[in-house]
């Protein structure tokens, strides 16, 4: 018998049917309320909240190979659909981003490949994604001709989330999240950009015309999105440096007021990235009422939590009517 002091419940066994939704699913996940399936369920109810209320500013870290791996469009039609407010990503992500805006494709792949066959035969490897390498040689030459469209004033002195915003609004590919984010004023923040496949292509446009970026000026529009906030939330998919960035940046407001997290990172070894969202409360990073970590797939959950939660405030929506 449990004891009176420790507040529990029974856990509920999952029920499965013919032609559930994925929010019933999750319900009936809920109801079992522990393992991952709680944690998941918990994430959902707290995603629910922060795209149903106006008050929430809404911060999405990514982090891994996101876009390469399906998941361009989810993002996409978070942004078209006002749902995030601003965007912490790594750099990997805006250059598949790019990859697919100018025609470039992410290919199914094996792990049973020789990667020294794959080198020969032209082919980048990203555990089961294919690349052909020329994409990136295409890449370079097309944000040349991006970067060339720039006014060179603008160049000069310009943040990461700027340049980013400046590329966005010339690409015409209307599923991409660099031509949406900009065209719904979502800045997109990527302290790491250099860390990509565009660090050296930016590197040596240098070399013939002007550019120089200044990334201090993105925390004067970061910290004006947390000031500004209501309330703040944040998705924080993978962990790094975005990750952190989110994270810290939202201490100047004495920590997010709602946040999830799913990653594939364990805490064991003390790192960040495998650090759950309590771990964040002894910084100031979380107030910590509303966290839920989810340790697993994000190509598997998030899309999970995304479906039940739009299912969710779409039946919300059919009763106020």
């Amino acid at each position: 018998m449990v004891s009176k002091k420790i507040q529990s419940r029974i856990v509920k066994q999952m029920h499965l049917k013919p032609g559930m939704t994925v929010d019933e699913l999750v319900e009936e996940m809920g109801g079992a309320g522990v393992i991952g399936a709680g944690n998941v369920a918990r994430a959902v109810d707290i995603v629910t909240e922060m795209f149903g209320d106006p008050d929430y500013t809404v911060f999405l870290a990514l982090s891994g190979p996101l876009v390469p791996s399906g998941m361009r469009l989810i993002f996409t039609d978070l942004i078209r659909g006002g749902y995030v407010n601003a965007i912490v990503t790594n750099g990997a992500n805006m250059v598949h981003d790019l990859v697919e805006a100018m025609g470039g494709h992410h290919l199914v792949g094996s792990l049973k490949e020789d990667d020294r066959k794959l080198l020969k035969s032209g082919i980048n490897r990203a555990y089961d994604i294919f690349m052909e390498s020329h994409v990136f040689t295409d890449l370079e030459k097309h944000l040349n001709k991006i970067l060339d469209s720039i006014p060179e004033e603008k160049r000069i002195g310009i943040p990461i989330h700027g340049l980013l915003e400046e590329i966005g609004l010339r690409l015409r590919d209307e599923d991409s999240i660099l031509y949406n984010a900009a065209r719904h004023g979502v800045p997109i923040f990527s302290p790491g950009l250099l860390d990509s496949m565009l660090g050296i292509p930016l590197w040596m446009y240098t070399k013939r015309s002007r550019l120089e970026l200044n990334p201090i000026k993105d925390f004067d529009r970061l910290a004006k999105v947390v000031y500004d906030a209501k309330k703040a939330g944040a998705i924080i998919l993978g962990g790094g440096t975005p990750k952190h960035h989110t994270l810290y940046v939202n201490t100047l407001r004495e920590g997010l007021d709602a946040a999830i997290q799913i990653s594939s990172a364990t805490p064991e070894d003390g790192s960040l990235s495998g650090a759950p969202l309590t771990e964040a409360i002894s910084w100031g990073k979380v107030k910590g009422d509303k966290i839920a970590t989810v340790t697993g797939d994000i190509t598997i959950i998030f899309p999970v939590v995304v479906a039940a939660a739009l299912e969710r405030l779409s039946k919300e929506d059919v009763v106020k009517s």
